[in-house]
């Protein structure tokens, strides 16, 4: 029954090692559980808690925190839930979630792989970015919409295939992924925003399935001599466009 949880409420519980939050809450005050220092696990079952904002996130300081399970009838995760959270490894997103929200788990450095289910559709700004341990993403096919530095500087990641769901790459959405060697965009992607692919120094090549070239902008890649590859009868479609 608990619909609650106030600022600072669990505040240095050091010796708190798991969280269960049931699906009745729909607020939490600003470092509800900052500074637990021993807690390894949240199984988040939340529907409908806020969105958090940099000054109000829930875990601060919990630099154990490893394991993050959301239940199967969430469908949101909400903005700077785990923040700057260094230290998980685990993070599994249950299959009725339909929105990544902003910042959600930028800095997450220890994550080394990301399922995204089927049922989300949008991911939001800086999602993943800064996810420097994070060598695989998988996106689900229903994403529509991957927002500006949703992976920027993701700098393990080596390769990515856009999902024929997704309409629209955001600004400087894979900006900085440094080892980053091939990219795949799917036939639906109708824009790439600015610097979406800059500073993806180790890039060789790029497969477009789109029929139609998506709009592309001066900044999208550093390198415009590196080798496309497009759908069959489509090069001089391509070959037409601008950039």
């Amino acid at each position: 029954s608990v619909t609650n949880i106030g600022s600072s409420a669990f505040y240095s519980c050091t010796s708190l090692t798991e969280i269960s939050i049931p699906n009745s809450v729909t607020n939490i005050g600003s470092s509800a559980f900052y500074s637990c220092t021993s807690l390894t696990e949240v199984i988040w079952n939340a529907r409908n808690v806020q969105d958090f904002q940099y000054n109000s996130r829930p875990f601060p300081g919990c630099d154990q925190l490893t394991d993050f399970v959301f239940g199967e009838e969430v469908e949101h995760i909400p903005s700077y839930l785990c923040y700057q959270l260094a230290s998980l490894k685990k993070l599994v997103i249950g299959n009725a979630v339909t929105t990544i929200k902003d910042w959600a788990f930028d800095g997450c450095s220890g994550l080394t792989e990301v399922t995204i289910p089927n049922s989300v559709t949008s991911i939001g700004s800086s999602a993943f970015s800064s996810c420097t341990g994070l060598t695989t993403v998988t996106i689900g096919n229903s994403v529509t919409t991957i927002g500006e530095r949703a992976f920027g500087s993701c700098t393990s990641l080596t390769e990515i295939s856009i999902p024929n769901s997704v309409t629209t790459i955001g600004t400087s959405t894979f900006k900085g992924c440094t080892q980053m060697e091939s990219v795949t965009i799917g036939e639906k992607v109708e824009s790439i925003g600015e610097s979406a692919f800059a500073k993806c120094n180790s890039l060789t090549a790029v497969t477009s399935k789109a029929v139609t070239p998506p709009q592309i902008w001066a900044t999208t890649f550093d390198d415009y001599a590196m080798t496309l590859y497009v759908p069959a009868g489509c090069k001089s479609k391509y070959a037409e466009t601008k950039y």
